[in-house]
């Protein structure tokens, strides 16, 4: 063969290879769809705490192990089973037709979908649906059986969910859910729901009947009250009539009493105003008084107690500057005194006596003689005549009551420094 046709022959062959690689790949490749699940025999793996032999596939791709694995599948979708319970005693003993639909499938979640893969794996739809029918309709003979024909007539809801409670257990033992169950219809053959029925209508009846009765005396007590709720308006309307009168009247009255108040009060303040008047009044002609008093009495003893003060005063001037020039005299004479020594006294006597005796002589003519010495005549040597002597000295003892003689004959005597004194009449005027 030339070298063109084992070439050929070579492509034809590697060609052929390929092809049937790739249709080995294709069976070998597998696609699962949403509501399907895929299950790979053949080989362990652990689920939970378990090991089983299978992997499983939802939704996706993968390749299955040739030579080693085993591909089932199950489908998810809904099953719609049909219930029907004839003759089921429920409580109380009355049998009972319940007709009802519910939507079952295998459950698509682990580990439930697990108890599905054992228990239905390479059975058909059918068989399941069959099975999942017979497990609903013995539960739901068993919940009737608890329940009374009134509750089940009553609240279908209630009886429903009581039934897939009672399922559920042993749907998931199975590996289905139940998605629905609805109760379509109830019956019995005896009738009992029927007379339950009737006894219902007629409770609703009188319900009604008793209802439109109470209505009927709710409008007419609804009346009465609107009739009653009218007249204690009216009475309530005439009630605020009358306060807002007697309220008139009390506004009338204390304006009427503010008013006299106010007048009154006007009628005080004018007396007040007068009195206050009149005091203003008579303070002034206590003032009038006051001044009129002031310049025809006090003003002028103010003038003669000025002029008294005065003319005191230049009277007084005198007799203080004669008794001013008397001390100095008597403070020259006191010096004089001083200077003269122990005879000072008898000098100052002696320079008094000339003129006290020629003021005595002078008056001799006129003096009443009460009582006459006579002395003998004769002159003396000296010219002194002693009778003369003897009778001046006998006048001045009359008259001032000093003894002329008996002071002469004391003269020669030593006596003790007399203390100066001054004579009556100048210690007078000093203390004067």
């Amino acid at each position: 063969m030339n070298l063109p046709a084992i070439l050929a022959v070579v492509g034809g062959v590697v060609a052929t290879g390929i092809g049937l690689l790739l249709l080995s790949l294709r069976a070998l490749f597998y696609v699962c769809g949403p509501n399907q699940v895929l299950i790979f025999s053949g080989t362990n793996r652990r689920a939970g705490d378990r090991v089983v032999g299978y992997r499983i596939l939802k939704g996706g791709n993968t390749f299955r192990k040739p030579f080693i694995e085993r591909v089932d599948g199950l489908d998810l979708t809904n099953m719609i089973i049909e219930l029907n319970a004839t003759g089921a005693y429920g409580k109380g003993g009355v049998p009972l037709n319940v007709q009802g639909v519910a939507n079952v499938k295998i459950a698509g979640h682990e580990p439930v979908l697990n108890n599905a893969i054992e228990r239905f794996l390479g059975k058909p739809r059918t068989e399941i649906m069959a099975i999942a029918k017979a497990t609903l309709e013995g539960s739901l003979r068993g919940v009737l059986a608890t329940l009374t024909p009134e509750q089940i007539n009553e609240d279908r809801n209630l009886f429903a969910e009581r039934l897939v409670a009672e399922v559920e257990q042993d749907m998931t033992s199975l590996g289905l859910v139940v998605d629905t169950l609805k109760i379509q219809n109830i019956t019995d053959d005896v009738k009992y729901l029927d007379s339950i029925g009737r006894i219902r209508n007629a409770e609703l009846l009188s319900s009604a009947r008793v209802a439109e009765a109470n209505s009927r005396s709710e409008s007419a007590i609804r009346s009465a009250e609107n009739g009653l709720q009218e007249v204690q308006a009216q009475i309530e309307a005439q009630i605020s009539v009358a306060k807002a009168e007697a309220d008139r009247r009390l506004a009338d009255a204390l304006s009427r009493r503010e008013a006299v108040v106010a007048e009154e009060n006007a009628a005080v303040a004018a007396l007040m105003a007068k009195a206050e008047a009149e005091i203003e009044v008579q303070k002034a002609r206590i003032e009038q008084a006051r001044r009129q008093l002031e310049a025809d009495v006090i003003a002028p003893a103010q003038a003669e107690c000025e002029a008294l003060e005065q003319r005191a005063r230049a009277d007084v001037a005198p007799i203080i500057e004669d008794g001013r020039a008397r001390a100095a005299a008597l403070d020259q004479l006191a010096a004089s005194w001083a200077l003269a020594g122990d005879r000072a006294r008898e000098i100052f006597l002696l320079q008094k006596l000339e003129p006290i005796v020629r003021q005595l002589t002078a008056t001799i003519a006129e003096t009443h003689v009460d009582k006459l010495t006579v002395i003998g005549g004769g002159g003396g040597g000296n010219g002194i005549d002693a009778g003369r002597l003897i009778s001046l000295n006998t006048q001045f003892k009359e008259v001032f009551g000093i003894d002329v003689a008996e002071k002469l004959a004391r003269l020669g005597e030593p006596k003790p420094e007399p203390t100066p004194s001054l004579p009556p009449k100048l210690r007078e005027d000093d203390e004067g």
